[in-house]
């Protein structure tokens, strides 16, 4: 099916039947770790990427957080339209999950997970003497970004944790983070875990494209036509003044040629 723009017929579906699996065995590691260490963890952030609200949903983590205090975090809420907010909030909250988004540049943004931190801490101060957070989510969703804006927000001090663009910076749990000195609260880093096989190709495509996936695991061309696709669909022509192409495409190899004619 298309819709007619008065360019070019642009696509109302997507089509892919291959879906994508990556789950090296750090990941199994790092699951394996978390199921140890959770005994001693009070509160999770399960951290997701606020561009692809239900992709980054790893449903794993459910029984290893079984009974454990949650926060979901949707993180680089600065890159996804805010008007996602109010949907992702009544759908969290149908399943009962407590939502924050954040934006890691903002301290304020940031700051909020602090504040749950601090009135749990504060609630009990016999049972937290000191607050343990562990940080969980699929690759790439900024978890260390996240720790260190924490630790930045709370007690005015640099980085702790290795960031990277790619997935998989993170390998492995790291030792406890200080982020709050009054209560003490300290955070748990762990690796980005993947679905072993994500069933529905569109959403695999949909986390490769925001990073969660390496480049060399994905079929390139295959996401560069969904975000052609999704640029078109959603009315995002400004593509054709930010790339300096001629005109709008629904077609990959007449959108790459014209793009080849740039670089």
């Amino acid at each position: 099916m298309a819709l007619s723009t008065g360019l070019r017929l642009v696509r109302t579906s997507f089509s892919h039947e291959k879906s994508i699996s990556w789950f090296p065995g750090h990941m199994m590691a790092g699951l394996r770790e978390m199921r140890d260490q959770m005994r001693t963890v009070d509160l999770v952030v399960e951290t997701r990427d606020a561009r692809i609200p239900l992709s980054s949903i790893n449903k794993q983590f459910e029984q290893i957080i079984k009974g454990k205090r949650r926060v979901v975090v949707y993180n680089k809420a600065d890159l996804a339209p805010s008007a996602i907010q109010t949907a992702v909030r009544q759908e969290m909250d149908k399943r009962g999950q407590h939502v924050l988004f954040t934006d890691t540049s903002i301290n304020q943004s940031v700051r909020q997970i602090l504040t749950v931190a601090r009135d749990m801490a504060k609630s009990d101060p016999i049972r937290y003497p000191q607050l343990v957070i562990m940080v969980i989510g699929m690759p790439n969703v900024g978890k260390s970004s996240l720790i260190n804006a924490l630790r930045r927000t709370g007690l005015n001090r640099g980085k702790a944790a290795n960031t990277g663009a790619k997935p998989g910076v993170t390998r492995s749990l790291s030792s406890k983070i200080r982020v709050l000195e009054s209560p003490p609260v300290y955070l748990v880093d762990t690796p980005g875990v993947m679905i072993p096989f994500i069933p529905d190709p569109i959403a695999a495509i949909k986390v490769a494209l925001t990073g969660g996936i390496k480049d060399n695991i994905a079929d390139e061309n295959v996401l560069a036509d969904y975000l052609l696709f999704r640029l078109n669909r959603f009315a995002g022509l400004d593509y054709c003044s930010i790339l300096g192409i001629e005109r709008p495409t629904d077609d990959i190899t007449d959108f790459l040629q014209q793009l080849g004619t740039r670089i």
